[in-house]
């Protein structure tokens, strides 16, 4: 199964995806923030990230654009409440392979963490 790096700044949204991951087999790695996922993508390397797009500070999107920049083929799926069709549209232009909206479900999460294991060039 794959290493998973869960973002968010939402300490009950990182245990919900936690929680889903490993009962999907995954290994989990969680970051409170941007600068702690920027810190722990480079060490680590992770399969994929779960990526929050609204946080405090450095938001999602800013995030999605720095891993992009440090490894081009980095799989990040975004994750939000916020259903605007411009925030996929930014997400899908900034390089995200996937998308789930919040409340998060099993089903979104498992399906869209496995779209993106599956995404070209993919091999964990």
């Amino acid at each position: 199964m794959a290493n998973v790096l869960v973002v968010d700044d939402s300490a009950l949204s990182r245990r919900t995806s936690r929680r889903i991951l490993e009962a999907a087999g995954h290994t989990v790695t969680e970051a409170a923030d941007g600068l702690a996922a920027l810190e722990r993508y480079a060490v680590s390397r992770p399969d994929v990230v779960l990526l929050d797009v609204t946080m405090a500070g450095m938001d999602g999107l800013e995030v999605l654009a720095q891993l992009r920049a440090m490894d081009p083929a980095a799989r990040v799926v975004m994750a939000t409440a916020d259903v605007q069709t411009s925030t996929r549209t930014l997400s899908a232009a900034g390089g995200a392979v996937g998308f789930v909206v919040k409340p998060l479900t099993t089903d979104a999460v498992v399906r869209a963490v496995d779209a993106a294991l599956a995404a070209e060039g993919a091999a964990p």
